[in-house]
């Protein structure tokens, strides 16, 4: 077999693990991860390369229907990252709410004529164990070939990484051959610091906000300063509604205090120093409809760009 390389996007249903998957099977937090529905907002690349090829993972919004504004640039990302990429993984998972939710992403992604394999995650959950054979037929239906992996297998355990290697081998064999790597092999990512820091505040929010608050929200990095001997970086939390600044700085500022202190200690590892981190949270009403402020906080889709 002579070398491969290609990208691999990977579709699912928001919630049904693929970041983590992508997480996994590249070996390094590359895309954030929450127990909240539409955590990732663009496309987020994982890079693993090995002597016989090199697979980039693309991690893409979960599939959802909308035409303007954040939701419409989802939707626009997840069916871009269909046509782009050279191999499929349908991401399903066991607890899906209803079971047309895991048909329709396998029917989307047999239907686009490219070499694809369905994961099927969450498969420890003891109450929807069930479900595998279900969505296994489904896929292979469909003329998918079916893995599947567990929340314990996602965490690193020590025993997955069989399944893990097998995975990687399963999806490098359905790659076109390539000349040579499209990335620096050394690179597991090719996201730049800033927008990883601005990722990992955002994750932050998911996590410790509540109810319709962080759907609406985005971080923006006002100013990355590494001169000297402590890096310091400036950032802002914009929200949607007035009365939500309030919710996110919570009382005597406990929310930002705790949202920034979970950030610093992640962006410490990522950046392998001590950091200063600076939050400021900023109303901008229905923000997510401004085209202009979408455009400067990333959500530009590549034909808008």
């Amino acid at each position: 077999m002579g070398y491969k390389a290609g990208f691999i996007g990977l579709i699912g249903q928001p919630n049904a693990g693929k970041s983590t998957l992508m997480n996994f099977l590249v070996d390094e937090k590359v895309s954030i991860v929450s127990s909240k529905p539409q955590t990732t907002r663009r496309r987020i690349l994982g890079i693993w390369s090995t002597d016989q090829g090199q697979a980039i993972f693309v991690d893409a919004p979960g599939i959802i229907k909308a035409d303007k504004g954040l939701n419409g640039f989802l939707a626009q990302e997840a069916e871009d990252v269909i046509a782009s990429s050279d191999v499929l993984m349908a991401v399903v998972s066991v607890d899906e709410e209803k079971p047309e939710d895991a048909e329709k992403v396998i029917e989307m992604v047999s239907k686009s004529g490219k070499p694809w394999v369905g994961v099927i995650t969450k498969t420890d959950i003891v109450e929807k164990a069930h479900r595998l054979m279900i969505l296994k037929r489904m896929i292979e239906d469909k003329g998918g070939k079916a893995l599947s992996i567990s929340v314990a297998a996602l965490k690193k355990d020590k025993e997955a990484q069989e399944d893990r290697e097998a995975m990687l081998i399963e999806i490098l064999d359905l790659l076109p051959e390539s000349p040579a790597p499209l990335y620096d092999i050394d690179l597991f990512t090719n996201e730049n610091v800033r927008e990883m820091v601005t990722e990992i505040i955002r994750e932050k929010c998911f996590e410790s906000l509540h109810h319709e608050i962080p759907y609406s929200l985005a971080v923006r990095i006002l100013k990355f300063d590494e001169e000297g001997p402590l890096p310091k970086i400036y950032a802002e939390i914009i929200v949607s509604k007035e009365n939500h600044k309030a919710i996110v700085i919570g009382k005597e500022a406990s929310a930002i205090k705790k949202i920034g202190m979970e950030a610093r200690k992640e962006i410490e590892k990522l950046m392998d120093e001590k950091i200063f981190l600076d939050l400021k949270v900023a109303c901008k009403p229905e923000w997510f409809e401004n085209k202009r402020m979408m455009k400067e906080l990333g959500y530009v889709t590549k034909s808008e760009d």
